[in-house]
């Protein structure tokens, strides 16, 4: 039910392992001599692996969940499909990759994005809290138009740097990533469709003609809008603060409005269909519609007051994940959401973009508030400004029924989500890379562990990796639950082994998993690979190939099945969750620092198998019994 038909669902991209905390800290200077995307047409495109050598791979990764009967009957499949349907469909794949420089950009986005028909909000988003309640905004009733004016004004100075194409560019070395993503983190919007959704994008750079310069206020159910640009120049926070103070004291005055960005939460077909209906009742309506298309962004009103330390994350995250779905607009590419308290968050669609994006946004306002110590120290003046135009849409009881069944499914579904964001303290980065052990598959193989020691089996585990080296590049599958790690595992759950037993087995596993991340990242990964060859037979009338009806591809992962759906999101302060891929599955989000690691641990409360805070204690006591081999002295 929460699935994609794709075999290597992902959600996250976030840049490789070996690369993140490099890029990330230098993603935000200004470069002088080069421009943001001036690097686009001389990117490579994206390489088509060797058919022999995915396959190779493929069988590797189902070893864990097969019996030996089963892997022998698993390799004569492949072994067929090698031979057979699968070398022409190779060929047809390197024909197809002649004419595109990214023979898998547009497959990816319609299967993986918008054919979905699940209700996008809470099984597609990402959403995650600002950083900022770690130093100079701790959560503080009566701030937050105060606060949410300087956050607001920080992320339209990023949106400038990205129009005057002044973010530099991100790189591994000296080799340039594709920076296409950026563009689509402002002024983009998913628009439903009845069996396929579409992206609507209205960013422009300076140099390639005129962008939208209004952003989309929501709040207790109604819609405003206001230009952030005057006389050539952006408003400042006191007049940013102008604006907002004026949205909500006209909301808290009167009545609450309709509520009509909770549609956005509805199945995707039924959300078409309320659309085109909305629409129907008032052409006007469809002009209300594109403003918040087109808004830079939508910015959310919230009168929440989530409750956040840095230890414990969990009603943040459970907030800006599945929060009032009357101030969030779900398909727009950004929701910068403001809780009364001053803490804010961030809701995105991922169609548009993987997750690095919004780390790359939200880091750098989070260094401009460091730097700032939160306040804003220019000019308190504030210029005459058009106030905000508010939308009001036409309803009628059809649109008002619409709007509550939406909100009644959502609320249903955002209650069955069981979400813990837990802080690790005892040690972090500092001490990993001190003893050698690469932090992000320090982490994998905790979760590993923790999975074995739970149910007693290996968990099959997606991860993300980047192929942003190449045009268009967005993510690729690494298979974090290998031979090695399982092998580790039942090592680890055998008392008789000695601490030298359970280390080398741990290292041999860190080995394989670096060398995947590292494949991957090179383009040579083979969950990609085997999808572009089922879409070939798909738009060939093909039946599908038996390799993809084994059913030890769907057990190992295979058809959006990772039970185990992780990503890294960096060596910053930034954080964020999302739901699992499947029904009996977990999402685990985290993020690795000096000093910690930082998790968030999500599952279905309505599955009796899955929960999230044992699995969350688990890794936590895996990194420390996988610290004592390496470290009996001090852990």
């Amino acid at each position: 039910m929460r699935r994609r038909p794709d075999g290597t669902r992902t959600r996250y991209g976030v840049p490789p392992v070996s690369c993140r905390k490099n890029i990330m800290e230098k993603q935000v200077i200004k470069s002088v001599e080069e421009r943001t995307f001036q690097y686009q047409d001389s990117l490579p495109p994206l390489p088509v692996p060797s058919l022999e050598e995915s396959l190779k791979k493929y069988l590797d990764s189902v070893k864990p969940f097969a019996t030996n009967e089963e892997y022998q009957r698993t390799q004569e499949i492949v072994a067929k499909f090698h031979r057979g349907i699968g070398q022409a469909l190779h060929q047809k794949l390197l024909e197809r990759a002649k004419g595109k420089r990214n023979w898998l950009e547009e497959w990816w986005l319609n299967v993986a994005y918008l054919d979905v028909r699940i209700p996008s909000q809470l099984n597609v988003n990402f959403a995650g809290p600002a950083a900022h309640v770690e130093h100079y905004w701790p959560p503080k009733p009566g701030t937050q138009l105060e606060r949410g004016c300087l956050s607001l004004w920080y992320n339209l100075n990023y949106w400038q740097l990205i129009k005057k194409e002044k973010l530099a560019v991100h790189k591994v070395g000296n080799v340039p990533l594709d920076m296409n993503q950026f563009r689509m983190l402002f002024s983009t919007c998913k628009v439903p469709g009845v069996t396929r959704d579409s992206v609507v994008n209205y960013f422009r750079t300076e140099s390639e003609g005129v962008t939208p310069i209004h952003i989309a206020v929501l709040c207790r159910g109604r819609v405003f809008v206001f230009d952030v640009m005057h006389d050539g120049g952006m408003l400042t926070p006191p007049e940013l603060l102008r604006q907002l103070t004026y949205i909500q004291t006209t909301c808290c005055r009167e009545a609450d409005g309709p509520g009509v960005a909770a549609l956005t939460t509805e199945a995707r077909t039924r959300w078409a269909e309320a659309r085109d209906y909305l629409i129907g009742l008032d052409q006007k309506n469809l002009t209300l519609l594109e403003k918040i298309q087109s808004s830079l962004l939508v910015y959310s009103l919230d009168d929440a007051s989530p409750q956040v330390t840095p230890e414990d994350y969990s009603e943040v995250l459970s907030l800006v994940l599945a929060g009032d779905p009357t101030v969030r607009w779900g398909d727009k590419s950004y929701n910068l959401i403001s809780f009364s308290n001053g803490v804010f968050g961030c809701n995105c669609d991922h169609a548009p973009y993987d997750a690095m994006v919004m780390v790359s946004i939200c880091h750098y306002v989070d260094q401009k508030i460091f730097e700032t110590e939160g306040r804003w120290k220019g000019s308190d003046k504030a210029r005459d400004i058009p106030r905000p135009e508010e939308l009001v849409f036409t309803v009628d009881q059809r649109v008002l029924n619409d709007i509550e069944g939406a909100k009644q499914q959502y609320f249903k579904q955002a209650a069955d989500i069981q979400l813990v964001g837990y802080a690790f303290t005892t040690f972090g980065k500092m001490l990993l890379k001190k003893k050698r052990l690469h932090p992000d598959t320090f982490v994998q193989l905790a979760l590993q562990l923790s999975y074995y020691r739970l149910y007693g089996r290996p968990g099959s585990c997606y991860e993300t990796a980047t192929t942003r080296a190449y045009y268009h590049g967005r993510t690729e599958t690494v298979r974090s639950c290998t031979v090695e790690a399982v092998e580790w595992c039942k090592i680890m759950a055998d008392p008789s082994t000695c601490p030298l037993q359970r280390q080398q087995a741990m290292l041999q596993a860190f080995a394989k998993h670096n060398k995947m991340m590292k494949e991957c990242s090179a383009g040579k990964g083979f969950d990609r690979h085997l999808l572009g060859l089922s879409l070939i037979a798909k738009e060939e009338g093909m039946p599908l190939p038996e390799l993809y009806l084994d059913s030890l591809f769907s057990r190992s992962g295979g058809g959006g099945n990772f039970v185990l759906s992780t990503s890294l999101l960096g060596y910053l302060r930034v954080h964020g969750a999302v739901v699992p891929m499947v029904p009996h599955g977990y999402g685990f989000f985290y993020h690795i620092r000096d000093d910690r690691i930082v998790v968030a641990c999500t599952a279905w409360r309505s599955c009796p198998e899955t929960d999230a805070e044992a699995l969350t204690t688990g890794v936590f006591q895996a990194f420390v019994d996988m610290m004592a081999p390496v470290h009996p002295a001090h852990l």
